[in-house]
């Protein structure tokens, strides 16, 4: 007890000393206030120092830090707040009240960006903690000191959606609180019936995040934004949209959207046609049903056509990207056809500036790709295609135009490269490779979509089923259309353009794409990652290189996060991967217990038999590791599911299965034939339930200790009831009998008072 009061009243000197350092003005020791910062930080983390911190007068020590205006000690003061509300609910209630939500928000506007990043940080901890209470149920004690958060979380969210759209609110500030309320606000998983949060967000903020998708930077006395902030808007109204349950709450959605768009078609000039415009390509950027419907409105197409007509810059720009966000759009798409090709040839002919063209050229790419990979079905004449793709390659080579514009030649040739005869050329001009994976590498996030797909599109790593022959024949037959693959698009080609992309640096590149936590990054584009490294990792002697650049530790996240196929592809590739190299080279440390999961994933039924046999060989190569990862996996629940391929019909998946029963084997743990014994025991069919207690009796009979484990366990109620249904399970009953009668000969169990 002495040491332990040494060591409370050392630390309670050292948090003191550490808050001293830090408020002295006369501290001139800049190495000392760094460290005296890390310090505190450090110890905020821990759930003792924390406490400790808290209960000396911490927080309006922090406060007074925030309130020195310099930036290292507001952001040594945000982050030890941080670690004090870190998964600590009623600390993060006491903290927020004596913080107060305006304060704590409005710092997420500041023009310091690390400032703004670790207020942003410091919030999603509070929401954390907050929405964690929600879920939790409290009782007794704790839940007489712990108030009801939904009121503070609904403070907090209202607090965001007012800096949204207030002027003094920096760009990068903008952003943040767009990516803090894509996380917080929709639902986790949509099992959980509760979106009312959601429902609330859109009824008094849907307008604002619309605001911020529809400014337009180049016209005066908009909202500062960056390259980023219209794509974050388009990504949080479609998680908003995705989060409603009914066609009631979804006709609410479309009709504000559309009062909005309407709002500023109506009085406000051209000035207002281009936010109204601008508003619409954000909606269809994200949620495209309700693009869909501001598309519908009277003088929408109407106002398009004049923009484009106009001799301003900025008019021209907004209505080309409105034309191509556009195209896509069922409704709509008629229309387009009809009259954007024409257009758009304009625009391209006769406009003097690249940044007009080169939107114009991808509005003119994506018309000419509705085909898709189907070389019988093209739009342009022979050759069209490849000119255009020429050209987005050489305005993406040019490095006098910025980036921003440049991104718009790799949304062309996302669209061109289904084309084979373009990602032939495409792959051999190293310059144009080279220029895209630095657009990815670069701070515009929203080109990731395009490059991804340029990748899928070189890579034939898109689905594609092989059309059954007699089929084929009936479709030609009935002189119906049939789709025909491109002589470039043949397997030895494809694996060709793999290994170009290879030597440029692909996984390099995708590697920095994954490390992005900009919500350019949907899960739709993790997706279309996933599939390229499948791609890339197929011929075995790839995989060395992919794992040097990083692909292994990439692949971790993108097969735990993302739409079910995404996962899917990149448990596969990692589990090629596992197969022909050692895994403990490929990840090491502690990051070899992370794939364990995405493999277990693979043996599910509905995977396919080529994902099972990969799952299955991959999981005996780290079974042979060590004892830890056979752990892993048996935690993971995969045993049974091992045990279930052993019995299949296809010969290889019966042999991966054994290899890796084998090697599990090796485990010192017993749990899990405890749990395969229980489950034969109590199954619908009675043969299995025979044959279970046949083989319980046999291992009493052979062993004590395993007699007395089995009896230790739920196994004698099992017996018990078994043991008592003569009359439908005579044999079943049989064998219960003697299981019993086995444990009370080895003096396990005696028989109760009426001698059964």
């Amino acid at each position: 007890m002495q040491e332990k009061m040494k060591l409370m009243s050392c630390t309670d000197s050292k948090v003191e000393q550490m808050f001293q350092i830090l408020l002295d003005p006369k501290e001139t020791d800049t190495d000392k206030k760094q460290k005296a910062a890390q310090n505190l930080i450090v110890l905020a983390r821990e759930e003792a120092g924390a406490e400790k911190i808290f209960q000396s007068d911490g927080v309006r020590l922090l406060l007074r830090m925030l309130d020195t205006g310099r930036e290292d000690a507001m952001l040594a003061a945000l982050r030890t707040l941080a670690g004090l509300c870190s998964g600590h609910r009623s600390r993060t209630m006491a903290i927020l009240a004596e913080l107060g939500a305006p304060r704590v928000s409005a710092m997420l506007g500041v023009e310091h960006e690390q400032v703004s990043l670790a207020a942003c940080n410091l919030l999603q901890v509070m929401f954390d903690a907050l929405k964690e209470g929600l879920q939790r149920d409290f009782r007794g004690k704790e839940e007489a000191l712990v108030l009801d958060p939904s009121k503070e979380l609904k403070l907090l969210i209202g607090h965001l959606l007012e800096m949204l759209n207030r002027e003094g609110t920096s760009a990068h500030g903008r952003d943040n609180i767009l990516n803090l309320l894509i996380k917080v606000v929709p639902r986790k998983s949509l099992r959980d019936p509760n979106n009312s949060l959601t429902l609330w967000v859109i009824d008094q903020g849907l307008k604002k995040i619309l605001e911020v998708g529809g400014t337009v930077c180049e016209a005066p006395g908009s909202l500062p934004a960056t390259e980023n902030s219209r794509m974050s808007a388009a990504v949080l109204l479609s998680k908003l949209y995705s989060d409603l349950k009914c066609d009631a709450e979804r006709e609410n959605f479309h009709r504000l959207c559309k009062d909005y768009v309407r709002s500023w078609l109506e009085g406000h000039g051209l000035a207002g046609k281009l936010r109204a415009i601008q508003t619409a390509s954000c909606l269809l950027q994200g949620p495209s049903e309700a693009g869909n419907q501001v598309l519908e409105l009277e003088g929408i197409m109407e106002s398009v056509l004049a923009l484009c007509a106009s001799v301003r810059e900025v008019d021209q720009l907004v209505a080309v990207e409105a034309l191509i966000h556009a195209a896509d759009k069922a409704k709509r798409a008629s229309f387009i056809t009809a009259n954007g090709v024409t257009l758009l040839k304009n625009i391209y002919k006769c406009s003097g500036r690249d940044s007009i063209r080169i939107r114009a050229l991808v509005g003119l790419c994506k018309l000419g790709s509705a085909g898709g990979i189907d070389f019988s079905m093209k739009q342009f004449a022979e050759g069209s295609t490849l000119k255009l793709a020429k050209q987005c390659r050489k305005w993406l080579c040019n490095e006098a135009i910025d980036a921003g514009t440049r991104r718009w030649a790799v949304e062309g040739l996302a669209y061109l490269t289904f084309d084979a005869d373009v990602k032939e050329e495409f792959v051999e001009d190293k310059a144009a490779v080279q220029a895209m994976f630095q657009l990815a590498k670069s701070e515009d996030k929203s080109v990731l979509f395009a490059v991804a797909s340029t990748l899928v599109n070189c890579t034939n790593s898109y689905d594609h089923e092989e059309p059954d022959p007699q089929m084929l024949e009936l479709a030609k037959y009935a002189k119906q259309h049939v789709p025909e693959q491109h002589p470039k698009d043949e397997p030895g080609c494809v694996r060709r353009r793999v290994r170009k992309l290879l030597a440029a640096g692909v996984v390099s590149a995708l590697t920095c794409m994954v490390k992005s936590e900009n919500p350019a990054l949907t899960n739709s584009c993790r997706e279309l990652i996933s599939r390229v490294f499948l791609a890339v990792v197929e011929e075995a002697a790839d995989r060395g290189s992919v794992v040097a650049q990083g692909g292994g530790k990439a692949l971790i996240p993108l097969s735990l996060e993302g739409t079910e196929v995404g996962q899917a592809k990149a448990a596969q590739a990692l589990a090629k991967i596992t197969i022909t190299s050692n895994p403990d080279m490929a990840f090491p440390g502690e990051r070899i217990y992370e794939v364990v999961r995405p493999l277990v994933s693979l043996l599910h039924l509905h995977r396919t038999g080529l994902e099972n046999f990969e799952g299955l060989m991959a999981l005996t190569n780290l079974a042979g590791i060590s004892e830890r990862l056979r752990q892993k996996i048996l935690k993971e629940k995969a045993v049974p599911m091992i045990e279930g391929y052993m019995f299949e019909e296809h010969e290889l998946l019966r042999l991966a299965a054994t290899e890796c029963m084998c090697n599990m084997a090796m485990s010192t743990e017993t749990a899990h034939w405890l749990e395969i014994l229980q489950a034969l025991l109590l199954s619908p069919n009675v043969e299995l339930q025979h044959r279970g207690a046949v083989i319980v009796l046999n291992m009493m009979v052979a062993d004590r200790e395993i007699a007395a484990k089995l009896m230790e366990s739920e196994m004698l109620e099992i017996l018990s009831v078994l043991a008592k249904d003569e009359r439908n399970k005579p044999r079943v009953a049989q064998a219960a009998k003697e299981c019993l009668a086995q444990a009370m000969a080895c003096g396990l169990i005696k028989p109760n008072v009426n001698g059964e």
